[in-house]
């Protein structure tokens, strides 16, 4: 069946699943840095937290970056970072800027 033919609350449910199963995947897979992520998909946790935000505002909750930021990265932003995040390697460097002149 087509999503668009379902019901929207089983759209909606649907594709809040599909979102846990991502975020759930990226937390599994610490070691995927986000620079990886922009260079091969143009996006990011950074970018998920950002739309998460977003579409709370649109909802008229008041949900701060750190907040969203907590939930994409399962932990606060800042504890992710010393613990998982590397320094960006010089290839990683140039593949990114690549892909913004690209």
């Amino acid at each position: 069946m087509k999503h668009d033919a379902l019901p929207q609350a089983d759209q909606d449910a649907l594709d809040a699943a599909a979102f846990r199963r991502l975020i759930a995947h990226l937390d599994s897979r610490k070691d995927v840095q986000n620079i990886d992520l922009m260079i091969l998909a143009d996006f990011c946790r950074n970018c998920l937290s950002k739309w998460y935000r977003a579409a709370g505002e649109e909802r008229g909750l008041d949900i701060s970056d750190a907040e969203a930021r907590e939930r994409i990265y399962g932990m606060a932003y800042e504890d992710w970072k010393a613990n998982f995040q590397t320094p960006a390697t010089a290839e990683q460097q140039a593949a990114f800027a690549a892909r913004k002149r690209g």
